[in-house]
């Protein structure tokens, strides 16, 4: 019998035109802080709508220097999801502030600003929402509730490039929008961050930040870091830019056909999209019945899909309390999308072929999860 070759969750792209930018740069001797950053930085200012653009090595230092820049430290307390990747709440903890979680809406899987507003307190000084798996938080909500308690706004923006609210991206709404360059996302510059920020001063502040406090050599300014980005590393996320229309496209295609063939399914909750918002499926992300059974069935059957996340970010050994979950983070949303969230493939390398194989073995393998739970 032939096995069907296996369908990965995720498929990063490096090819010649990637190996060509970075040998390029190899060979002209800039291979740091040279040509590529500022190229890359003034590309990607657009896919933001931000007026600057600083890079740096990673997302979560792109998280790190915003908080930095902002001036948030001990005694203060960031509104956070818990519903995310670590990294969120770690560049909280990495300034000497403590995130406060909140739960989130259960249609988007995004932060709930009923909630935010419920968290905020006298030590309170931004809020991070998070647009998961690239559908945007909303910020309509957030940036009003942001302005009138005098807060600032870091959207972590590291799944999310090229989201949009009724036409304007994701990054710069609020004082900094982070963004991630990690190998699975949907573009990467092997390893990588961006700042976002329409705030002359605040970018010039994360550049300080980024190279140990100066602008110019041996002139410290402040106490900074190195989180640098390689003129190479640049160089393949100028490669990769010019791509990532076309690769989010056919994302949002493969999303719809998903959608298409999985909606009328029995124990199956595709991911709506709120009118308005502009979803560029880092992740296509389903509800379903049996979780982690109906993962382990579908890789059996060659299809990949991971789940993100397993654990909750308050739940994890960093943020307990005495060896336990605070008492004060009570999250049914965030319990529940952590218990049936499922993410299946949806990346531009699918043909048609791949998406009906992946409907027809949700449509088996929850067949029987329902089945087996009745």
């Amino acid at each position: 019998m032939t096995v069907p070759t296996p369908i990965p969750a995720a498929k990063p792209v490096i090819d010649e035109t990637d190996i060509e930018a970075a040998v390029r740069v190899l060979r002209s001797g800039m291979v740091v802080q040279g040509p590529e950053v500022k190229a890359f930085e003034d590309e990607f200012a657009p896919v933001a709508n931000a007026a600057h653009c600083v890079a740096v090595n990673s997302g979560t230092s792109a998280l790190h220097l915003a908080l930095l820049a902002l001036g948030i430290g001990p005694g203060d307390e960031v509104i956070v999801p818990s519903f995310t990747f670590a990294a969120t709440a770690n560049a909280v903890r990495l300034v000497g502030a403590d995130p406060v979680f909140v739960d989130i809406q259960r249609d988007t899987f995004n932060i709930d600003p009923a909630a935010v507003e419920a968290a905020i307190g006298p030590r309170t000084a931004a809020i991070m929402p998070v647009h998961l798996y690239g559908l945007p938080a909303d910020l309509p909500r957030l940036t009003a509730i942001a302005e009138q308690h005098g807060l600032a706004i870091v959207e972590d923006a590291a799944q999310a490039h090229g989201a949009a609210i009724d036409g304007r991206q994701v990054g710069a709404w609020g004082q900094a929008g982070c963004f991630s360059f990690y190998p699975t996302k949907n573009m990467h510059s092997l390893e990588g961050g961006m700042v976002s920020t329409n705030d002359a001063e605040f970018a010039r502040q994360v550049r300080l930040l980024r190279n140990q406090g100066m602008e110019q050599r041996y002139a410290n300014e402040i106490v900074g870091t190195n989180t640098r980005l390689t003129d190479v590393a640049a160089a393949i996320g100028r490669t990769q830019l010019s791509r990532l229309h076309g690769w989010t496209e056919q994302r949002r295609s493969n999303a719809a056909a998903l959608d298409a063939g999985l909606s009328g399914i029995t124990g199956v909750t595709v991911p709506p999209v709120p009118d308005g918002l502009r979803h560029v499926y880092h992740q296509y992300t389903i509800r379903v019945v049996e979780r982690d059974a109906v993962s382990a069935k579908l890789a059996a059957l060659g299809i990949g899909n991971a789940v993100y996340y397993p654990t909750p970010v308050h739940r994890l050994r960093p943020f307990l309390v005495d060896g336990a979950a605070d008492p004060r983070w009570q999250l049914p949303e965030t319990e529940r999308a952590a218990a049936e969230a499922l993410s299946l493939p949806v990346h531009p390398a699918l043909s048609d072929s791949d998406i009906q194989r992946i409907i027809d073995g949700v449509a088996v393998v929850e067949a029987s999860a329902v089945a087996s739970a009745s």
